[in-house]
Formats: structure tokens, sequence, C-alpha cells
């Protein structure tokens, strides 16, 4: 697809290398879910959200989080107007269509919670009244898994609302080589014009969602939820939630593969990425010295995998 072309190429001018961060980021673009990136600072979470914001012809907002930072920062807050003498809402910077809430784990957990509502339910309440977010809708948000001081771990309920968690890691040996190239001369983040106006991404959107599951792949979906709940190695499975989001990546997966139906690859490119941060592991997986990525790579091994005819 050109557009989807386009969009990587925007990315890859600024983050070299890293095409495969760019489609994962891009599967949950394309099925309206949220992402979380932990990596160590300085790898690009930031600049790659800003570049792919950019690129899209949408509103962008961006929530540095701190220790004293309140949920009506995120949200907004009612004011007394002294004239009419009634409350009004002023929106906070969630009112946006990308958020990038940076460092998420660096607020504290009442914070937090202000996202929940707004991530599952595309809303906020404020007292008796409702507001409808603008769609496209989607979170971004970033945490260091290294410095652990003044930070607070996210609840499973927030974790179960990012259809992905993903990590960009270091540069290869040539790559940091055509960064220290291509940044000594400029920035190529400020050459970066929109590539999609946020119609198309809804077109896009809605393809995602039209691509055919045959019913042989929700039952092997359904299966995977199943012996992941009941693994010895495993205390807390996936939800519903996560399966459903499991089922719309995979769609985007095939979409970003030039198909409209949905292959078993498309479930298993997707499965570590879209529930390893899920699932909370049981004692006996720790000590066998297990994390969930391994214990997720084993109970995979032991679903059989459709035989789907094309």
């Amino acid at each position: 697809m050109k557009q989807i072309d386009e969009l990587i190429k925007n990315i890859s001018k600024v983050i070299i290398g890293k095409e495969e961060t760019a489609r994962d980021i891009l599967k949950v673009l394309l099925s309206n879910g949220h992402i979380l990136i932990e990596d160590v600072p300085g790898t690009g979470k930031t600049t790659l959200i800003k570049t792919l914001a950019k690129s899209i012809d949408l509103n962008y907002s961006r929530i540095q989080c701190t220790p004293d930072l309140l949920p009506s920062d995120i949200i907004g807050v009612s004011i007394f107007n002294e004239k009419t003498r009634e409350f009004e809402f002023k929106k906070g910077p969630v009112f946006s269509n990308f958020i990038l809430v940076d460092e998420i784990n660096r607020t504290s957990p009442k914070t937090q919670s202000a996202l929940l509502e707004v991530m599952e339910e595309k809303q906020v309440s404020d007292w008796s009244d409702t507001y409808i977010m603008s769609q496209p809708f989607i979170v971004f948000a970033t945490e260091n898994p290294i410095e652990h001081e003044g930070t607070f771990n996210l609840p499973e309920a927030q974790l179960d609302r990012f259809s992905m968690k993903i990590s960009i890691g270091y540069p290869s040996l040539e790559q940091e080589k055509q960064i220290l190239s291509i940044y000594s001369e400029n920035n190529p983040f400020e050459d970066i014009k929109p590539v999609m106006t946020g119609g198309e991404l809804r077109e896009l959107q809605e393809k995602t969602r039209e691509v055919f599951i045959k019913q042989d792949l929700n039952d092997y979906l359904a299966e995977i939820a199943a012996k992941i709940r009941d693994s010895e190695l495993v205390s807390v499975g996936v939800s519903t939630r996560a399966i459903l989001s499991l089922q719309k990546i995979s769609q985007a997966t095939a979409l970003l593969n030039d198909r409209d139906y949905m292959l078993p690859d498309d479930i298993k490119e997707n499965v570590i990425k879209s529930l390893s941060h899920r699932i909370i592991l049981s004692r006996a997986a720790q000590q066998q010295g297990l994390d969930e990525i391994k214990v997720l790579e084993g109970i995979m091994k032991n679903v059989e995998v459709p035989k789907v005819r094309v």
C-alpha cells in the first residue's frame, strides 16, 4: 500500500534501521489500539512517536509524566465561571488524536488511573457530563525499565489496555555509523511532512476491520487463551480484551501484507508482543528462571496450528 509505504519511509528517515518497530506501531495504528514502548533512555522512543504524529495530519499532544502530575492535568478540570454562575469544563491534553504519555511510570497510580476510561471507552466523564473523543484516538506511552527510583509500576488493568508492548533496542554498528553521518549535517525530523490525512487513516482502519477471519482462526485464538490460562507457569492469564486485541492486531498484520484475509502466521507473529505484558507468572515459572516470553513460546508449541486453505 502506497500510504503505508510512505509512512514507513518517513519514520525510517528519522529512526534508522527500525522498520520492524515501525511496522509494529502501524499494526496498532490500523487496529485503533494503544502501544507501550519500554526501553532505555536515548533509543528514540519519543522521536519515533513524534515522527509518526508529524507524518499524519491529525492533532497531537504530549504529556510529560512526573510524580506531582494530577488527573486533571491529563483529562481537564471544571472551573466555575463567575459570569454565567456555572461550571465549565476545560479540556486537558488528552483531547487529541495522538497522545504521547512520556515516562508513564513516573506518575502516581491515581494519575495513571485517569487514562483507564479514555483508553478503553474513548470518552472522558466529568460529573454528569461525558465527552466523546475524536477518532482515531491512540495513546502512545513510554517507560524506562532500568530506573526505578521515583517510579510506579503500571497495574494490570492499565497494562491490559495496551495492544502491544515493544522495545526499540540499540542500533547495530552499521546503523549507528549511518545515524552519525545523517545527523551530523541536519536533523531529518525537521524535514518530515504529512503523508496521510486523518480520513485516509480512518479508511485504512475500516479496511482492517473488514479483513476476513475463518472460524478456524477464531478457534485458534480461543485455544491460545485457554492454554495460557491453564498453564501451571501462569498465575493470571490473558483477558478476553487481550485476545480480542490480538485478533485486531493480526487483521492489521494481514492488511500490511496486502491481504484481505488472515493466516495463522499473522497471529503467531504477534503473540509475544501482544500478550507478554498481560500475564503474571506463577512461582513455578519464577523458580525455573523463566520470563513471560519463554513461557509464551513454550505454550505456543503445544497449540495446534489450523491448516487454513487460501
